[in-house]
């Protein structure tokens, strides 16, 4: 084994962006029939809560959960009480409370989209596993169904100029539009700027917050999708209408995005290096060189090598694909690729 230590300009570091489409089966849109619920969440407690989407019939093989709906509402209602003896105790008020947490980091504050506050918010979580590092801002496309008719919904991040940030990182606006860029005026599908936004994009924690308010009305944008407020409302209802308006919608177009950094070695091998063998069979017992023909013309062939720290701790091992023939008339320049 042979050593040889690293000058600054060895190492060089290199940072890119790796986009991929979210959903499993390298699907960037999911359509009408590519969600479905299942009994053995919905029909238990967690079903008053939320609601796990997955690409396939959960019996499928193949089939995993790609999101999770949920409803909330600032006041508990639109969900029945979880204890009668608490006043505004429910499945909506605890989604409220726990992403008004998240996003905000202040529990002490109402989701405000634009100039409006809304009782009822709609949640969508994407799971972990999909969006890996973040969601890529401008890849969030999703059609909505409801009685006034169909509307699609994107970010704002192809229009914005500064970006702004919240608990959870960075937040644009949900718009009417397409793959990041909003519908100009005021349309069937279009929604009054002074009347707020359609809602949030968190690309940082992988989730999409929505306007209830907005997507309620049956004009100036709305869909006319039904909310029910009622504090005896039964936990599912209202699940249940912002499923079945994904649904029908029968769109939702959405793609991650991960920075891969990578650390690149140079182990430069000059004409003059390492061209003994470190094997000791060569040594004879009298402390020789075996053959004569490695006194003059030697040669070796490299196959390993090991990233040492300042310690003579292994921090890395690189193997490669096959021997290099080294002597006194040959160079080598390897290149060591480290991902994280």
């Amino acid at each position: 084994m042979s050593f040889k230590r690293l000058d600054p300009e060895d190492v060089a570091i290199s940072a890119e962006s790796v986009v991929a489409p979210a959903w499993s089966g390298q699907l960037t849109t999911l359509a009408g029939t590519n969600f479905f619920t299942s009994s053995g969440q919905v029909g238990v407690g967690s079903g008053n809560y939320y609601y796990e989407i997955s690409q396939l019939a959960p019996t499928t093989v193949g089939t995993a959960v790609q999101f999770s709906i949920g409803y909330g509402n600032v006041n508990g209602s639109g969900s029945s009480a979880i204890n009668l003896a608490v006043s505004g105790a429910s499945p909506s008020s605890v989604i409220y409370g726990q992403y008004r947490t998240l996003i905000n980091g202040d529990e002490n504050t109402n989701f405000t989209f634009g100039n409006t506050t809304p009782n009822s918010v709609f949640v969508i979580s994407v799971n972990r596993s999909k969006y890996k590092e973040k969601l890529l801002p401008g890849s969030f496309n999703l059609q909505l169904s409801g009685s006034n008719g169909i509307i699609q919904l994107t970010d704002n991040s192809k229009t914005l100029k500064t970006i702004s940030y919240v608990d959870a990182g960075r937040v644009y606006d949900i718009v009417s539009g397409s793959d990041g860029v909003p519908y100009v005026g005021l349309t069937t599908t279009g929604f009054s700027a002074a009347s707020g936004s359609y809602g949030k994009f968190l690309p940082d924690v992988g989730t999409i917050i929505l306007n209830g308010a907005a997507l309620s009305g049956s004009t100036g944008g709305g869909i006319g999708l039904a909310i029910n407020e009622s504090s005896t409302a039964l936990s599912t209802t209202n699940l249940n209408t912002f499923y079945n308006a994904i649904k029908a919608g029968g769109s939702f177009k959405l793609q991650s995005e991960e920075t891969i950094t990578s650390n690149y070695v140079f182990v430069r091998v000059r004409n003059g290096e390492f061209n003994y063998s470190t094997n000791p069979s060569i040594i004879s017992g009298s402390g020789e060189l075996r053959y004569d023909v490695l006194v003059n013309s030697p040669q070796a062939y490299i196959t390993t090598v090991g990233l040492y720290n300042d310690n003579s701790d292994l921090l890395g091992v690189a193997k490669l694909s096959k021997p290099l023939l080294k002597d006194f008339t040959k160079e080598a320049l390897l290149r060591i690729k480290l991902d994280y």
